[in-house]
Formats: C-alpha cells, sequence, structure tokens
C-alpha cells in the first residue's frame, strides 16, 4: 500500500466530491472508483495506527469495528470486563469525529433515559407547552454498556432506531443525526440480573465480534503505556461526513457473481429448511434470514476497502462468516445436549469454501 495521504490533500478532496451520489453518474466511472478505494483504503490505514496508539493488540477486533463503520451498521461486542471494550468505543468515536453518548445499561434503566422525553414548560406570559429533551440516542456513536442487564422493555427502545434511524415519542417521530451507530457490549460471565437480547434486535446488529485477551507482547505495552506519566490519546482522522462518504463507497463496490452466488449458499445452508448439509437439519431449530445476507454483503465489501482492494474475494465470506451468522442461529435442545456449539455448525458451514 502507498504512502499515507494528508487528510487535507487535494486527493482527499477529490474523493469526497466523487463518493457524493449527487454527482452524474457519468463522471464515477470504473477508473475513478478505483481510485476512490485506493484514496479510502490509505485513508483508513492511517485510522487503524491512530487507534493502534491506544488500543493494543485486538487487531481483528478493531478491523471487525470498523468494518462495522464502513457497512453504515452496529455491533454487538463480547468480552469479560477489562478489556478495552469501552476504551475502544471512545477512541472509534474520536478518530472518526464522531459526537459519541454513552448508556450503562441497568435494571431500572427506563426507555426514556435512552430516547429522552417530553418536559411541560411555562413560559414568562404564563403558557404551559411541552418541549422534547433529546436523550442520549441522539448521538452518532451510542455505545450501550452491558445491554443485557437493560430490561426488555428498556432494550426494545432501541429497535426503531437501530433499523429507521429515528425514534417516536409521544407520537411524534425524531430524526437521528447521520451517521449512527450503536456499538453495544455484553459481559458474558453475568447470569443474575441479566436479560437476554431477543432475536428481532439481534438480528439489527451486523456483526457479533468476541473480544478475547490480549497476547503477551500487547499486555506488556498496555501495561507500560497505562501505567506511566504520560498518556496516549487517538487523534482525529475524519469527520462524520467523510464517514458517510466512504460508506456510499464501500456500496459502489463491485462483487462478482460467483462471490454473490457463495454468500447466498452458506446463508441459505444455515436454515434447517434450505440446507444442503443433513447434520445441520437435525442440530439447527432456526437458521438466518435474509438480513443475515445483506450484513455478510456489506462488511465483505468494507473489508476490501479497509485492505485497499478493488473487489472482495471468498477469503472475505468464509473471514466474516462466523461473525455475521453467530447470533443469528440457534441449535435445538437436541444438539445443545451433544455439546454442539454454534461456532462448530458454522465451520461446518464455511469449510466447503474455504
Amino acid at each position: 500500500m502507498s504512502a499515507i495521504i494528508d487528510p487535507g490533500s487535494t486527493r482527499w478532496e477529490s474523493f469526497r466530491v466523487t463518493a457524493n451520489p449527487s454527482v452524474p453518474t457519468d463522471i464515477a466511472t470504473a477508473e475513478q472508483l478505483a481510485e476512490d478505494i485506493d484514496t479510502l483504503g490509505q485513508h483508513l490505514q492511517s485510522a487503524r495506527e491512530s487507534i493502534g496508539r491506544v488500543i493494543f493488540g485486538q487487531q481483528d477486533v478493531v478491523d471487525r469495528t470498523v468494518i462495522t463503520l464502513l457497512a453504515g451498521g452496529h455491533a454487538l461486542l463480547i468480552g469479560v470486563p477489562g478489556l478495552a471494550k469501552t476504551r475502544l468505543v471512545e477512541t472509534l468515536g474520536t478518530v472518526f469525529g464522531l459526537d459519541d453518548k454513552r448508556v450503562q445499561c441497568t435494571p431500572d434503566l427506563m426507555p426514556a433515559d435512552i430516547l429522552g422525553s417530553e418536559v411541560l414548560e411555562e413560559n414568562e406570559q404564563g403558557k404551559r407547552s411541552f418541549r422534547f429533551i433529546p436523550g442520549p440516542v441522539f448521538g452518532q456513536l451510542l455505545m450501550a454498556d452491558e445491554i443485557n442487564r437493560a430490561s426488555p422493555r428498556t432494550q426494545s427502545a432501541l429497535l426503531q432506531a437501530m433499523q429507521e434511524r429515528q425514534v417516536t415519542v409521544a407520537g411524534v417521530p425524531h430524526d437521528l443525526p447521520r451517521p449512527f451507530h450503536v456499538l453495544a457490549t455484553q459481559n458474558p460471565l453475568e447470569q443474575e440480573g441479566t436479560y437476554p437480547l431477543p432475536e428481532a434486535q439481534l438480528d439489527r446488529f451486523i456483526m457479533e465480534i468476541d473480544v478475547g485477551y490480549p497476547d503477551l507482547e500487547a499486555e506488556r505495552q498496555m501495561l507500560l503505556a497505562t501505567t506511566g506519566a504520560e498518556s496516549v490519546e487517538a487523534s482525529v482522522v475524519m469527520s462524520a461526513e467523510e464517514l458517510l462518504s466512504a460508506q456510499r463507497v464501500v456500496r459502489r463496490v463491485p462483487v462478482a457473481d460467483g462471490i454473490v452466488d457463495s454468500v447466498l449458499a452458506l446463508v441459505r445452508d444455515g436454515r434447517p429448511e434450505t440446507t444442503s448439509i443433513p447434520e445441520l437439519r437435525e442440530q439447527v431449530a432456526w437458521g438466518p434470514g435474509p438480513r443475515a445476507s445483506q450484513a455478510l454483503m456489506l462488511a465483505i465489501r468494507a473489508r476490501c476497502v479497509l485492505d485497499g482492494r478493488l473487489s472482495p474475494s471468498m477469503d472475505d465470506v468464509v473471514e466474516l462468516a462466523p461473525p455475521v451468522l453467530r447470533h443469528r442461529m440457534s441449535l435445538n435442545f437436541a444438539a445443545r445436549a451433544d455439546g454442539v456449539a454454534i461456532d462448530d455448525v458454522i465451520a461446518r458451514l464455511i469449510a466447503r469454501f474455504a
């Protein structure tokens, strides 16, 4: 990959213009698209480096979270406490110039604490009227920390926001800012006082990202960097408008017919009704819906752009199928009793394409 370009350079300004769908389509030629992808890939490499100054190791987690933003979606981060999930979200907000908000989910958290509420006010003339006070959902990057600790009623408050990019309060719809992304965290160790997310809400997340422990060298760097006198902060690389332009470029990335067919075959084989794998028909209770193939298609497009490539390959499909499908499938009782894990089923699905 060539040298990192200056965010204020003429080439980056050209990308911002050609990524705009208002420009006539005859200008956005294949050659121009290739240049846009190359320019964006270089700029994203600069963003990765900025994030790497704060988040040590966890490169797969960082890349998959950035892919989620490029795809215009939401991600569910699952890991034990202390693995920098919150720090990652804060850093992404800084690097991409997003207005980030945070909600700590607890059992007594109410929908109004997320969406906002109307208050009755009286002016100087004694006239009373309601005024809407926006909640933290009116940010460009919302972190829902420990989302499974919130009650089902509060969890459902995010459903409309995540799918339609608007919320309705007292019968009045309110548009959310653009871009809008939800990065939710979940602690897998908690059992008491938690409410598992319903399937309808899980399906709104493009990916379920497992956050594991860092390796030895990354933990050493973390130890020295976080206990010293000086602290390192991430720098701003892109703005919210430039992220929107990047998302439009991702949707213009061409995908070969063979890759499209593979995505469809992979998703449909995960459903017990349409699978060609006999074992899956006996183990899977319900499989991924059409939103899974949409999510996987956007994710592989975003990954190839992140790597500075012009078109996705089967490697992208194999790499991103597990985080895209993991939370969209469920095993039946017999499979769970036999010790079958959902990752085993997904591995069997992608074995034909690896």
